[in-house]
């Protein structure tokens, strides 16, 4: 697998994206695992690499408007199957239970994690 890991966050002047090649993962019971045909890069991406935003995981990839196809799918996971056409949102896990995600705003969720951050 190839990526850009965000090595030190710091001024895009300073590079501090590395590109890797890494081994495929396996995907958990839950999840699935997407080969990226597309992912495009927006200023929160930039914000990350460059650290304005604080660091969430060490040697992240960001990159969160994601477009590919499931390659692998977990054995807990159903509606999807390999070889599906899928998008993978920013938002990646909220808790359903606090007072934002009850009234829809997961966006505001304290527990919120993201795609190309956490």
């Amino acid at each position: 697998m190839r990526a850009f890991r965000v090595r030190r966050p710091g001024p895009a002047a300073d590079g501090p994206l590395e590109r890797v090649v890494e081994a495929v993962p396996t995907p958990g019971p839950d999840d699935l695992l997407v080969a990226v045909l597309a992912c495009g890069v927006c200023r929160t991406d930039l914000h990350v690499a460059e650290g304005d935003l604080p660091v969430h995981r060490a040697g992240v990839v960001p990159g969160h408007e994601v477009v590919g196809r499931v390659e692998r799918v977990g054995e807990d996971v159903t509606g999807f199957a390999e070889g599906d056409r899928v998008g993978v949102a920013w938002l990646r896990h909220t808790c359903g239970t606090c007072r934002y995600c009850r009234r829809g705003d997961e966006n505001l969720c304290p527990a919120s994690r993201y795609t190309g951050w956490d």
